[in-house]
């Protein structure tokens, strides 16, 4: 009997395609990251700017997550409709308009309006990107690329920070007076976004191949041929008998919810959803935070939102630390594990964040210790096992309807953490605030134990295939 392609596939070495399909899903991850937080960065000049009031800042804070639960959650069923190929040049064309609007925003509206098309870009890259490298690398290899290639968001932030630095450093050197700054630095800095896109859009072009597992779900033998010839590098035949369909009854978006897969569709959304109220609502708002706790006796805005910004880089770096951990030990670990460590770190960092908050005079090292565990252990964990688990848990036919659904999910709660923050940090403070995302945090962890748990559940059995996959590749010499 001949081998099937995910046979094959996993009896691969990684090719050029491979590498390619890759770095196309990083980069447009990265692309992710850099939209998401640059606001962050540009916010305090934007208020400035426009003379925007609370609820017009948290509109503006949350429209590029409320788009991108759209996205995710419309576009995600769609690709599994239309293809992967198709619907990332959608996606780019998306990022290309949106990107340009942002940079030329003419009033608060319209900067709302295009950051929320922004977020429907993005939430399209979540379930196209993880379907992409699931579908397209082999199982040996699979939990590292996916993570390694969503490590670029804590790439695309660090680049955020950095570029909020360089733009306010060089308007500080060349204009004396700060009005510049306040009208068209905010304005550099998204538009260093419409320049990502241009990139990601050219390396896009330069290399186009729609997934050889969708070819197959729909039967169509001849391209799915065609496609796995390309991204193995050598000529393949696939045939009904070879690769017959998944299952005789096509799947559908509503069988996300039925008995086969619930467990799998709790799993990667409600812990996803937690994660997201603590990630985006600390991490948007990270530079303002940071900002409160450690310079809040500097009076001048430039110092204040550059120093912002640079506790913000320093930070961040630690984002890139935690997704290499998560390289390291996803497969030796296993994917429930490494999740449920990660929300515990989480939920100590934010711990330490509201004793320092407590502190009468400043404690900056407090400060940024907190910050450092949170942000290292949520990327060693969650933030990686989350997005790596949609993807595999679910079959081809409705992998990047799942995949969307679980980012839409998890969306939502970024929203609920960007919109709601803010406020409760009003009315509570700081340190109950932080107190509160630390008691989620540690809600995320039982539940990602209890939805895997069962008969072994997922947990072990990520770990046992990850195990097996390795001793496949010692038999094969590899």
């Amino acid at each position: 009997m001949s081998l099937t392609f995910q046979q094959r596939l996993n009896q691969a070495q990684l090719t050029r395609p491979m590498w390619l399909l890759w770095l196309l899903s990083a980069g447009l991850i990265a692309l992710d990251g850099f939209d998401f937080f640059i606001i962050g960065v540009a916010l305090p000049l934007i208020e400035k700017d426009f003379g925007i009031n609370a609820s017009q800042t948290g509109a503006l804070a949350v429209a590029a997550i409320a788009g991108s639960l759209l996205g995710s959650l419309t576009l995600g069923a769609i690709t599994d409709k239309i293809g992967r190929q198709l619907m990332l040049i959608i996606d780019i064309g998306i990022f290309l308009v949106a990107s340009l609007g942002t940079a030329l925003a003419w009033n608060i509206t319209s900067l709302i309006a295009f950051r929320f098309l922004v977020g429907i870009a993005i939430g399209a890259d979540y379930p196209i990107s993880v379907a992409y490298i699931t579908e397209n690398v082999p199982e040996r290899l699979r939990g590292k690329m996916v993570i390694s290639a969503f490590s670029f968001q804590a790439v695309g932030a660090l680049l955020g920070a950095l570029v909020g630095i360089a733009v306010i450093w060089s308007f500080g050197k060349i204009y004396p007076n700060p009005e510049p700054l306040l009208h068209y630095g905010w304005r550099w800095m998204l538009g260093v976004g419409l320049l990502l896109a241009i990139l990601v859009a050219i390396l896009r072009f330069q290399f186009l191949l729609e997934s050889p597992s969708y070819y197959i779900t729909r039967g169509e033998y001849g391209q799915a041929s065609q496609a796995a010839s390309i991204l193995l590098n050598e000529s393949i035949e696939i045939t009904p008998e070879s690769d017959p369909i998944e299952t005789k009854s096509p799947l559908n978006y509503s069988a996300l919810f039925s008995a086969d897969y619930r467990r799998q569709t709790l799993l990667v959304t409600i812990p996803w959803f937690l994660q997201d109220i603590a990630t985006y609502g600390i991490g948007i708002f990270t530079p303002v935070i940071i900002t409160v706790l450690a310079f809040a006796e500097q009076t001048d805005l430039s110092t204040q939102t550059i120093n912002g910004a640079i506790g913000s880089a320093f930070v961040d770096l630690f984002l890139i630390l935690g997704f290499i951990l998560a390289i390291a030990f996803v497969d030796i670990l296993g994917r429930i594990p490494l999740q449920i460590i990660g929300f515990l770190g989480m939920a100590l960092g934010l711990a330490i964040l509201a004793i320092a908050s407590l502190s009468a005079t400043v404690n900056i090292w407090l400060v940024f210790t907190g910050f450092i565990i949170f942000n290292l252990l949520m990327n060693a964990g969650p933030n990686s096992t989350t997005f790596l688990l949609s993807g595999e848990v679910f079959p081809t036919a409705i992998r990047a309807s799942g995949a969307g659904l679980a980012a839409a999910i998890a969306k939502a709660g970024a929203i609920l953490g960007t919109y709601t923050i803010p406020v409760l940090k009003e009315s509570l403070g700081v340190s109950n605030l932080l107190l509160i995302l630390s008691v989620i945090c540690i809600l995320a962890a039982v539940l990602t134990y209890l939805f895997a748990h069962p008969e072994l559940g997922i947990a072990l059995r990520t770990r046992q295939e990850a195990r097996d996959a390795r001793e496949r590749g010692v038999e094969r010499g590899e």
